[in-house]
């Protein structure tokens, strides 16, 4: 079986980076994280409490796609909101094999997070992050997991998952 490629999704403040890190090193692959791809023009957006517009992403999720199909013999982990399907399919795109973690949560316990972080995603952009995303469909190979547990038992669980799934495929 070869080694999984692996986005973490959802909103900001759920956890994406946290666990990534887990199951890249529960697996031994690479991690990176999907802010890293953005250009200095979305960080400053977001900062100033602006949600990006599609014009805005699509070069972004290119990046991300390109760095998940050229991991995709060796595997991988990057985090990426990846909020809406037509974002999902820009990578599925470049790399079909591809298994979307999506993390989800309480809206308070969210805000918490983000609260007490330092991060450029202002608290005032939860909102609109909500209200953009759109749950994985029955089609797209992924599963989705409650942030309420830790990195480490996320992780363990979405690999349990993903062999199962890889196993039944």
């Amino acid at each position: 079986m070869s080694p999984p490629l692996v986005v973490v999704m959802g909103i900001s403040g759920v956890g994406k980076s946290a666990v990534g890190h887990a199951v890249a090193d529960r697996v031994g692959v690479p991690y990176v994280d999907g802010d890293d791809f953005h250009p200095r023009a979305n960080i400053e957006k977001m900062s100033a409490g602006q949600a990006l517009t599609d014009e805005d992403r699509w070069p972004w999720l290119e990046l991300i796609g390109g760095w998940l199909a050229e991991h995709d013999e060796g595997g991988g982990v990057i985090s990426c909101s990846a909020l809406r399907r037509v974002y999902r399919d820009v990578l599925t795109r470049h790399a079909p094999r591809v298994a979307f973690l999506h993390l989800q949560g309480d809206h308070e316990l969210i805000r918490s997070r983000m609260e007490g972080r330092d991060h450029f995603m202002p608290v005032s952009l939860l909102e609109s992050q909500e209200r953009t995303l759109e749950p994985l469909e029955p089609d797209e190979f992924g599963a989705v997991f409650d942030i309420v547990e830790t990195p480490d038992d996320i992780a363990a669980d979405f690999l349990g998952w993903l062999r199962t799934a890889q196993e039944n495929a």
